[in-house]
């Protein structure tokens, strides 16, 4: 007798195709993600991975392409404690059907692959825990032999693809967090938490380590690396570079954003520009470089420098250094910042920090910055800061709580309503519209119509909606977590109405349940949407949906 093996997926039409949903977990149709024909996904198509106790100890390449309208996506379903599943790259095991090159380089590797062989473009990763990619792990190979991980082994080597998004995941314990070619494009990495890698004793690998013809990192928290590892936090060699939004803390360097090699990227008009705004960025202690952010190229060849602009602007930047702390390495006078409305404290004397290192071009206006501050601490100093006024100098910038870390404006800080316009060249697509919760989340900066200098926008009830709560015990924050909207501190039994800005309803529920409701908006279009809570006390607002 001839048995039947029946595996049951969940279908959906996505576009003219039928999308297929895979479930993957204890007690779902795939035990293992290797299990998936990971071979033959389409556009819409979905891998599910649900949180268990023990981790996946697997490894697998994405070399299938979605389309903008469906994405493939791998997804993480969290545990009943908010648990992402866990891939860990220590004796992994790879889908035998599977055919790539650069095994030895990554976790999940997108791209670089003979079977499937399509470029990844429209992936979507979100919701894991992906670790433990580095020497001296090893894995068994698409050929079922073993292998070893190489010191620049990543949680994501992205080898190729386009429009990639890697999206709350947990990216730790690799030589490099994440790690993308010249050949990837327009990739974005958003709400993960991105940490504790790197080799000991080596410079060479990092939290992220990047070269990719347009990226994105926004509302993530870099971390610091490994112990006795000596690497830089966010390394960065690409064109359309935009950091916004980020808690970067650590590392050999906080930023680290040099050339590339690649004529695709070096000779892209974007290649000029660089946007750092809206972050926090920390010097620890004593960890490495004194320099927190280095613009311009590390290689012999000066030409491929970005030789462009550095617009970093509302920022807040802290060094709890002892001795010197230099704010900006230019690396040759061809290279140009345009720094303002940042706060830059230190907590040793205010001559402990130097704005410029050797070289380069710096015009400062609207910035705070510790009493003392000295252009560079440097003999041969060949550079020029301009300085446009603006700035506002003292012992203390009105932080709420330095020791706890919350960087937000205490009331009669001198930074508040100290700022001055955006340049006009990072308008209207680089606005500051968002500020970072701690962590990996982000709500909607208030704005009253003068800058606030720094990353946070004071603002006397903490909350970042439009209606005065002061009165209400229930005053509701709205920010973006993963893929969801979300509304907290809700009065029991609100109601919540969805509007695009033509006044077309697009979302409501009734009666709400508890404090906190979530709206998923991966199916949602990119704009300014309206909300209405309703109560005992009605509340509107607005929030910007961004992929």
């Amino acid at each position: 007798m001839c048995e039947s093996l029946i595996f049951l997926f969940i279908l959906h039409f996505s576009g003219d195709t039928l999308a297929l949903t895979y479930e993957v977990g204890s007690g779902m149709s795939y035990e293992n993600i290797g299990d998936v024909p990971l071979e033959n996904l389409n556009p819409g198509d979905s891998v599910l991975i649900h949180y268990r106790t023990e981790p996946y100890c697997e490894k697998w390449v994405i070399a299938r392409s979605g389309t903008a309208s469906d994405n493939i996506v791998f997804k993480g379903i969290p545990g009943p404690g908010g648990e992402l599943p866990v891939i860990d790259g220590r004796d992994a095991v790879t889908r035998l059907e599977l055919d790539y090159w650069s095994e030895e380089r990554g976790v999940i590797n997108l791209g670089g692959s003979s079977f499937p062989n399509q470029d990844p473009d429209y992936v979507v990763i979100e919701n894991l825990d992906i670790r433990s990619g580095r020497s001296p792990f090893t894995f068994t190979n698409d050929s079922g032999q073993p292998g070893s991980y190489s010191d620049n082994a990543a949680s994501i080597y992205a080898i190729s693809g386009d429009h990639v998004t890697i999206r709350n995941c947990i990216l730790r314990d690799c030589g490099n967090g994440f790690f993308a070619s010249y050949q990837s494009g327009n990739i974005t990495i958003e709400c993960c938490h991105i940490y504790d890698n790197g080799i000991e004793g080596s410079y060479y690998q990092h939290n992220n380590y990047t070269e990719s013809n347009g990226i994105i990192f926004q509302y993530n928290h870099f971390g610091p690396l490994r112990a006795g590892c000596d690497g830089g936090n966010l390394k960065d060699r690409s064109c359309g570079t935009v950091i916004r939004y980020n808690w970067i803390e650590c590392g050999n360097r906080q930023l680290d954003l040099v050339e590339s090699d690649h004529s695709g990227i070096y000779n892209d008009p974007a290649y000029s520009e660089t946007f750092v705004y809206g972050n926090i960025l920390i010097e620890q202690y004593n960890e490495g470089n004194s320099q927190i952010c280095h613009y311009g190229g590390d290689g012999s060849n000066t030409d491929h420098y970005r030789k462009g602009t550095l617009y970093f602007y509302n920022n807040t930047v802290i060094s709890k250094r002892t001795g010197n702390t230099t704010l900006f390495r230019l690396s040759t006078n061809d290279e140009f910042a345009d720094a303002r409305n940042n706060i830059v404290y230190v907590t040793d004397n205010g001559n402990r920090l130097a704005l410029l290192n050797v070289h380069g071009t710096l015009d400062i206006r609207n910035n705070w910055f510790k009493t003392g501050w000295v252009e560079t601490h440097q003999s041969g100093f060949q550079g020029t800061v301009i300085n446009s006024g603006g700035i506002v100098t003292g012992e203390f910038p009105g932080f709420a709580d330095f020791g706890s870390e919350d960087f937000h404006l205490a009331e009669g800080s001198p930074c508040i309503n100290a700022g001055t316009s955006l340049h006009a060249d990072v308008l209207p697509d680089h606005d500051v519209l968002f500020q970072y919760i701690r962590h990996c989340q982000y709500e909607t900066r208030p704005y009253d119509g003068i800058f606030d200098i720094g990353a946070f926008e004071y603002q006397n009830t903490g909350i970042s909606n439009d209606t005065d709560l002061s009165g209400s015990p229930f005053m509701p924050i709205v920010y973006r977590s993963g893929s969801s909207i979300v509304f907290s501190r809700l009065e029991p039994g609100a109601s919540i109405r969805i509007y695009d800005t033509a006044g077309r309803l697009r979302h409501s529920s009734v009666e709400i349940a508890g404090e906190l409701y979530y709206w998923n908006v991966n199916n949602v279009l990119n704009g300014i949407y309206l909300y209405l809570i309703e109560g005992d006390d009605d509340i509107s607002g607005k929030f910007i949906v961004m992929r």
